[in-house]
């Protein structure tokens, strides 16, 4: 069992950084892959970004690509999200959520989402 906990949102101007965090309970978080979604106000819910178990490799929605860069601490159990040169259209829930798979086919865990709102 992994539980999921994401920190960091908050009121951001366009332009300008945030840093999510996910801390995971449970003492094989890192043997999943982790990622990000997301889900803007009456939209379905998005792939974000993605993290291997080990770090080595990542994936990126293309609107992403470029501006976010997923990471992770094994150590301390914990994933983050940057997100630089936000834009109004970032606004929306950020979900972090455990996978066997960096492909994210199946969701094993999710939680329970940390709002960020960009600001024009």
């Amino acid at each position: 069992q992994v539980q999921l906990v994401e920190s960091g949102g908050g009121l951001v101007q366009a332009g300008g950084s945030a840093r999510l965090s996910c801390a995971a309970s449970g003492r094989t978080f890192s043997s999943y892959a982790m990622g990000w979604f997301r889900q803007a106000p009456g939209k379905g819910r998005e792939f974000v970004a993605a993290i291997s178990w080990s770090g080595g490799s990542t994936r990126y929605a293309d609107s992403v690509k470029g501006r976010f860069t997923i990471s992770r601490d094994n150590a301390k159990n914990t994933v983050y999200l940057q997100m630089n040169s936000l834009k109004p259209e970032d606004t929306a829930v950020y979900y972090c959520a455990a996978s066997q798979s960096i492909l994210f086919q199946l969701v094993d865990y999710w939680g329970k989402g940390t709002l960020v709102t960009v600001s024009s």
